[in-house]
């Protein structure tokens, strides 16, 4: 497993297989009665689709009941208030994924001190230490995500390019991780090419903030989008405005996977494994609840995903057939789905 970046707290990566459940440790915790709440910062995107999925059915397999699934529609008032609640119902234990991490890290750092086990996805909330605050991280290698997407845009990128950078104005340390390897590999091995680095504030604020990118930057000859929900937007607001450029992002959505499909107008993705992140979360989560240690952060590589290999990247992300319309479209491209080959 190679794994490009560093924790929150500058922690090597630890691999998911550190973590695994043994027959006798899934009856153990049958037997216990365990219980299991989850905050997401979304319950919108297929990337969070997947995660809850694996988190639930690993959950399942050990008998463990998840009494809440709560969607914070990335707002931290949202997170705080339902942290708040779930410590007045004492559930053994909450995986949580931070919104905003300075101003939710009170919040959580009150779920421990309640006793309650504390497991995060992708972020850890400002001044909160692993062993001592929460149990562990599970993410995927964010920095590597990063790498991986300006791989895939570096080839379709002119000599002297201008190339546009849509980040996430926010405390995320996930999407700040991928902006910050996506500009630094650029800089190393494109120093021909200009960046121009704009940031949303919310979903909401993507279709404005594409706008006055491209308005700004009549020259964009490429653009990468931290991921592929505002992605998705972005193209179409491109479209609307008559400009066609290569496009890359992370995450191997539905419709992202389309549109990589036919190369229009996204080109390269670095796909995150959301189902095996869920299960390695809630692995680490029954590790926890039955008194063994678990490593400070576990992370996933990212899978470089192109329309070459769309269709196999889709089934390791998914665990189902990628959809018709996929492979309608590597058809009316001329790529056969048998000539296809993992890059």
């Amino acid at each position: 497993m190679t794994i490009a970046g560093l924790g929150p707290h500058g922690e090597r990566a630890s691999a998911p297989e550190r973590v695994l459940l043994l027959p006798e440790d899934m009856e153990r915790a049958r037997a216990s009665g365990l219980r299991v709440a989850v905050v997401l910062h979304t319950l919108e995107s297929d990337w969070a689709k997947q995660q809850l999925s694996g988190i639930i059915g690993m959950l399942g397999n050990c008998g463990v009941a998840v009494i809440d699934v709560i969607d914070c529609a990335f707002t931290p008032e949202v997170q705080i208030e339902a942290l708040g609640r779930l410590i007045e119902e004492a559930p053994d234990a909450v995986i949580s994924l931070p919104v905003a991490n300075s101003k939710v890290a009170a919040a959580h750092a009150r779920v421990s001190a309640a006793g309650i086990k504390l497991i995060l996805l992708d972020n850890a909330p400002t001044g909160l230490l692993p062993g001592k605050d929460y149990i562990s991280l599970v993410s995927a290698d964010n920095f590597g995500l990063g790498k991986i997407a300006a791989e895939g845009l570096s080839p379709h990128l002119p000599d002297g390019a201008e190339v546009g950078v849509l980040g996430y104005d926010a405390d995320f340390f996930a999407t700040n991780e991928r902006e910050i390897a996506f500009v630094n590999w650029m800089q190393i091995h494109r120093p021909d090419v200009t960046l121009r680095v704009q940031r949303f504030p919310a979903l909401s604020a993507v279709a404005a903030t594409t706008r006055a990118l491209a308005e700004a930057h009549p020259d964009l000859a490429g653009l990468f989008v931290v991921w592929d929900t505002p992605a998705i937007m972005a193209a179409g607001i491109l479209k609307m405005l008559g400009r066609k450029m290569p496009m890359t992002t992370v995450d191997l959505g539905q419709e992202a996977a389309i549109g990589l499909a036919a190369s229009d107008p996204l080109v390269a993705i670095a796909a995150q494994q959301p189902f095996r992140q869920g299960e390695s979360a809630a692995s680490i989560t029954v590790t926890a609840l039955l008194g063994r240690p678990s490593p400070d952060w576990v992370a996933l590589p990212g899978l470089a995903v192109t329309a070459s290999n769309v269709v196999e990247c889709f089934q390791t992300v998914w665990r189902a057939p990628a959809p018709q319309e996929v492979l309608r479209r590597l058809r009316l491209v001329g790529l056969k789905t048998s000539d296809q080959h993992p890059s």
